[in-house]
């Protein structure tokens, strides 16, 4: 007797990207919830900035600064197989923050739900690289989902906090694992690299070459991004007096997020018109000023979210372009390099935050906020000199 076996379905081209950015949206929405409960965690608990800012430099380390190290796992095992399994780690643990009774119970699920997310990010990206000939254009696409999740989680979260209570917020987990199951199911299965081509856990020449440059400035502009992700919030709450639960934190990081995730997009389109080079530079020198500008502004008016969504748009624009350049310069090691770009770069920022935490509570919040911002000019700098040296290394 004859058995029919029935071929799995597998996806590719854009509904396999569309696929891949989904997975990223609710990874990076329940990885990134964090600054929009540290109001709440510190009159819960009674912490202090430099306390929360522990807590951010947690999850950034383990959710970000391994991804370098767990990069080649993607390439070892299957980036299909690390990518859903991250995915649904992070999304069930991380559910778990608006609950936690106590701050070791809060420590655990940010240590084990942001390993997932160390595990999801380079696979994925790794496999949204291969979509399409336009990698920038695709990578950007994938970047745009993270931030999007981002944007949104905020909003649903403090809507579910005010509306039903904070117990029913870990049911947003089923989301993130059915994301999983779908990635796991439908993306295309990958040989997993074996003997001599199976790269190294930690590759020193990496780190060490224009792949680690380039991740120091990221990490420079990361930090950015982290301090205004994570010190926003405290801001509208202990400077301008807003309540800890107030929407316009919600609106303030969805804006902020949203406008990251659309700039990411539109250096793919641009890039062939305008250059890698010119853009990565000229987006994080532009960033700067819109960022200082939004601790000026009313909360709540036009000009405030007009500075909120060019600071946001500018921030991130450089990603894409940061991470298919790493890429380009390690074809050998493309998980790695992803981890690095996409994972080392946020994390380290987010570690560096422990030192902007302290700084808050000696000079304020404002100060604070404007020193972190200022970074992006060193990273401008040096990722400008980094691509016009490997210039002909980039695809």
């Amino acid at each position: 007797m004859t058995v029919a076996v029935r071929s799995r379905v597998v996806l590719t081209g854009p509904p396999l990207a569309l696929l891949i950015t989904g997975a990223h949206l609710a990874n990076d929405a329940f990885t990134n919830i964090l600054p929009v409960y540290l109001p709440t965690l510190q009159l819960r608990f009674g912490l202090g900035e430099a306390a929360l800012a522990t807590l951010v430099a947690l999850i950034s380390l383990s959710s970000n600064v391994l991804q370098a190290f767990v990069g080649a796992l993607s390439d070892r095992w299957g980036r299909r197989r690390t990518a859903a399994l991250g995915l649904m780690v992070s999304s069930v643990l991380m559910s778990f923050i608006a609950v936690a009774p106590t701050v070791w119970a809060l420590v655990l699920v940010l240590a084990i739900g942001g390993l997932g997310s160390a595990i999801f990010h380079p696979g994925a990206v790794s496999m949204m690289r291969d979509v399409g000939s336009r990698k920038s254009l695709f990578i950007g696409v994938f970047a745009a989902g993270g931030a999007l999740g981002s944007a949104i989680m905020p909003m649903i979260v403090l809507w579910i906090m005010r509306v039903h209570g904070a117990e029913y917020v870990p049911w947003l987990a089923v989301v993130g694992v059915a994301a999983g199951l779908a990635l796991f199911v439908l993306a295309p299965t990958q040989t997993p690299a074996t003997g001599v081509n199976r790269p190294k856990v930690f590759d020193l020449a990496l780190f060490k070459g224009p792949v680690g440059l380039l991740s120091l400035a990221g990490t420079l502009r990361a930090t950015a991004f982290v301090s205004f992700m994570n010190a926003m919030p405290l801001y509208l709450v202990n400077v301008r007096g807003l309540a800890p639960d107030a929407g316009l934190i919600g609106t303030t990081l969805a804006t902020y997020g949203i406008a990251a995730a659309t700039g990411g997009m539109l250096v793919g389109v641009f890039e062939r018109r305008l250059g890698r080079i010119r853009l990565v530079v000229t987006t994080m020198l532009l960033a700067v000023p819109l960022l200082v500008a939004t601790l000026l502004l009313e909360p709540g008016s036009f000009a405030y979210y007009v500075a909120i969504a060019g600071g946001g748009l500018l921030t991130n624009a450089s990603v894409p372009l940061l991470v298919v350049s790493a890429q380009d310069l390690a074809p050998h090691a493309v998980g790695t390099a992803s981890g690095m770009l996409m994972g080392l770069t946020w994390g380290t920022a987010g570690v560096a935050y422990i030192g902007f935490g302290t700084l808050q509570e000696l000079v304020g919040i404002s100060p604070a906020l404007i020193a972190s911002y200022l970074f992006m000019v060193p990273a401008a700098a040096l990722a400008g000199v980094v691509l016009a040296r490997h210039r002909a290394s980039l695809s």
